[in-house]
């Protein structure tokens, strides 16, 4: 076994920006540093742990297999480090506060409410969240809980299931499926997905699906709200899960379930850094509610 490694979390903040950035010059730039200052952190970070984070090249900088790992392990380290000091100015400040977060479709209504009835003491506050911030949010000390949609990374999370629920494709209005009572994800093969095929396995893996050629670069969305508008007036699907397609009403959509895929499960998610028994209360109590 080797020795322990304290670790700067200076360092690993400018080791994830060179990451990143694959660039010195650049990641010095957003870190609002010189080149030659984080050159010599990266190199003293290295010397610290024993192995070499990068091969530098004239045009870019490209991690080792030693870089890879730090990048995986950094990233939530340094989450869980923001996380902690927000959680200590909280509490020297006296705020005690407890946020949930949840996705659109998710009702959690029920759930606060109880909830605040057992904790009158505590400031239970609520917030919406989306695909990108889901888990983040949870990491980086934002919320306390948050309801997630799966498929999500757990590493650093306690996860409690509480419900499955259907998937639906969504489809302009005219569309020639949009009447199906229901439908096949094979019946979806031939149209262009509007959303990272990771996220729909089974499309992805059809043999006869419409090749990456064909569907060409996919725009970037910042909101549901934004592809359903897409789907509206240029063509493409999703695939959604229930409450989400129907929590957003829009005359020239339609969706229709999909019959032969899996249900999208949602879970309640914290830090399992954290220990704390408010967390295991309130999905007690939000299993209470289903």
């Amino acid at each position: 076994m080797g020795d322990a490694v304290d670790v700067d979390l200076r360092k690993l903040r400018y080791f994830v920006a060179v990451a990143e950035e694959s660039h010195f010059g650049r990641a010095a730039e957003r870190l609002h540093i010189t080149q030659p200052v984080l050159s010599r952190q990266i190199r003293a970070l290295e010397h610290e742990l024993g192995a070499q984070l990068f091969t530098r090249g004239k045009q870019s900088t490209e991690l080792t297999a030693a870089g890879h790992q730090l990048l995986e392990d950094a990233r939530p380290l340094l989450a869980s480090a923001q996380a902690l000091g927000r959680r200590v100015q909280r509490a020297a400040h006296g705020a005690s506060t407890f946020t949930v977060g949840f996705m659109p479709g998710i009702t959690v209504t029920g759930a606060v409410r109880d909830f605040t009835a057992r904790h009158p003491e505590l400031d239970v506050q609520v917030v919406r969240t989306s695909w990108d911030t889901q888990v983040q949010a949870v990491h980086e000390g934002l919320l306390d809980v948050s309801f997630v949609r799966l498929p999500v990374e757990r590493r650093g999370l306690t996860l409690r299931s509480v419900f499955r629920e259907a998937r639906v494709a969504v489809l302009p209005s005219h569309h020639r499926l949009a009447g199906k009572t229901s439908i096949g994800i094979a019946d979806l093969a031939a149209e262009r997905l509007l959303q990272d095929p990771d996220a729909v396995p089974e499309w992805r893996d059809l043999p006869d699906r419409i090749s990456d050629e064909e569907v060409g670069e996919r725009p970037a969305f910042g909101s549901v709200e934004e592809k359903l508008e897409h789907v509206a007036t240029s063509g493409g699907v999703l695939v959604l899960p229930l409450s989400t397609a129907a929590y957003y009403t829009h005359t020239d959509v339609a969706h229709v379930p999909i019959d032969d895929i899996g249900p999208n499960e949602v879970c309640l998610a914290w830090s399992a850094d954290r220990h704390s028994a408010l967390m295991s209360e309130f999905a007690d109590v939000t299993a209470a509610e289903r």
